[in-house]
């Protein structure tokens, strides 16, 4: 196997199904069928796949166009074990609840710690305007 610099790397990878994991968090599985220059991506029959603990859904979203610049991991699926996740697959309408329930959890932790970090002296939103 020859080393091919930089975007020519993912020629290799072209028809193979892909995990790709976006700069928002968002992780897509889809068929990589082209790249460019750029590393922009075009992935066919692709699925958003949510995490939340140790259950998980998948969200159909066909013909997927992906940046280049917003690729922060992409990784070839095991297509052998792709099936055997120590993870429970649920519903779509159960993993967005599960969602919004871990992302209101999350805001108020940090509600939690900007109260703790105020009542030592530190204010955040003003040491943010400072800068």
């Amino acid at each position: 196997m020859n080393y091919l610099p930089g975007t020519a790397s993912l020629v290799e990878e072209i028809d193979k199904k892909l995990l790709v994991v976006l700069r928002d968090g968002r992780t897509l599985i889809g068929y990589l069928r082209t790249i460019d220059q750029f590393a922009n991506l075009v992935l066919h029959r692709t699925i958003e796949r949510i995490h939340v603990g140790k259950k998980y859904g998948d969200i159909p979203r066909g013909i997927f166009i992906v940046r280049g610049e917003n690729v922060v991991l992409l990784g070839e699926v095991d297509l052998e074990n792709e099936h055997n996740l120590p993870l429970e697959q649920v519903n779509i309408d159960t993993i967005l609840e599960l969602q919004r329930e871990q992302q209101l959890e999350r805001e108020a932790e940090q509600e939690r710690k900007k109260k703790a970090m105020a009542e030592r002296g530190i204010h955040i939103d003003q040491a943010i305007d400072d800068f």
